[in-house]
């Protein structure tokens, strides 16, 4: 069942349960720094409507600043005002940035530890019509071997505003990923939430398996949990929006309670969740393990719906993998 203690939506698995892009809060969470810090910068590469800088800008426009279809220029920027003493905010569409900035970021904000938040929107398959060009897939695999970053995958549009909120405390690099589909809204304003803190949302009694994962794909992993347990398969459900660094304790912790682990991520398996939580357990506590995401493979052009469907990404394609790793 859905965890008390977390004060989640209890209508979560209602039709009419509320949904939003986590885009959305991210601009909320834009607007409130703005209010409350006069540092924050935000910058965008003639996105601002789409990435949700809109409100900021109209609100803080002598902190806003527009650099066009231009996002290496938008990260040098960044780094120059990140030397300044301010809290710069990069927005735009992740295979743009941080694909298309890979190396300017790296070398003048990674390098030289810099607080500058990359906001990468469009993630995930869900990005859906749009096609695979601006289906990024890869991000974070781009971004979690670089020294000293953060890398933040928040599971709804309330998890959004808090992540963008907290990462200005940071005092270095942080990785934001953003999904443009309207997708269930699981938490609460209550719903406790710390950057580097693993939480489980779904909890059993004597679980089988602990399915951990991250951004809006833990709605599906916790449609999984309720499909698996009207089979008398119990699970754990831990909400992994924190990718670097890891909760390693809690995550262990959960999985010495469970016989197998099952990573769920819209994102490339290599070098994504599940990639990052194979090294920590064939390192801290080997564990048999299966994979939801992408397998070595673009999307195409459709409803972001049909594309998890068709993908696997699903929430009877989760229960599946459960069942094939549990050798049910």
């Amino acid at each position: 069942m859905l965890n008390p203690d977390l004060h989640l939506n209890t209508q979560l698995f209602e039709v009419d349960c509320a949904k939003a892009p986590t885009r959305d809060g991210f601009g909320v969470g834009l607007e409130y720094l703005g209010e409350h810090n006069d540092d924050v910068v935000v910058l965008s590469a003639d996105l601002s409507e789409s990435t949700r800088c809109d409100g900021f800008m109209k609100k803080f426009p002598e902190r806003y600043i527009e650099c066009g279809v231009s996002e290496q220029n938008m990260a040098l920027v960044a780094a120059g005002l990140g030397v300044c003493g301010k809290i710069p905010f990069i927005s735009s569409y992740a295979v743009f940035s941080p694909g298309r900035n890979w190396e300017v970021l790296r070398t003048t904000t990674v390098y030289n530890n810099l607080p500058v938040k990359i906001a990468g929107h469009h993630a995930g398959i869900v990005t859906g019509p749009d096609g695979p060009t601006h289906q990024a897939t890869e991000d974070i695999a781009s971004v979690r071997s670089w020294p000293g970053m953060t890398v933040l995958v928040p599971c709804d549009a309330l998890q959004a505003e808090k992540a963008t909120i907290a990462s200005a405390d940071i005092n270095s690099p942080v990785y934001l990923r953003f999904s443009r589909e309207k997708t269930p809204i699981i938490t609460t304003q209550e719903t406790p939430f710390e950057i580097g803190k693993a939480y489980a949302y779904w909890v059993s009694e004597k679980p089988q398996v602990l399915i951990a994962s991250s951004g809006h794909m833990v709605y599906q992993a916790l449609a999984a949990a309720r499909i698996l347990e009207k089979e008398n398969i119990s699970s754990t459900v831990l909400s992994l929006a924190t990718i670097k660094p890891l909760d390693k304790k809690t995550i262990i912790a959960h999985a010495k309670t469970a016989k197998a682990i099952v990573s769920v991520e819209d994102h490339q398996i290599e070098g994504g969740l599940g990639g990052a939580l194979a090294e920590l357990f064939s390192k801290e506590y080997p564990i048999r393990m299966g994979y939801v995401g992408l397998k070595n493979t673009f999307a195409e052009s459709a409803s972001g719906t049909d594309l998890l469907r068709q993908y696997g990404l699903d929430a009877l394609a989760i229960a599946c993998e459960v069942k094939r790793v549990l050798d049910l």
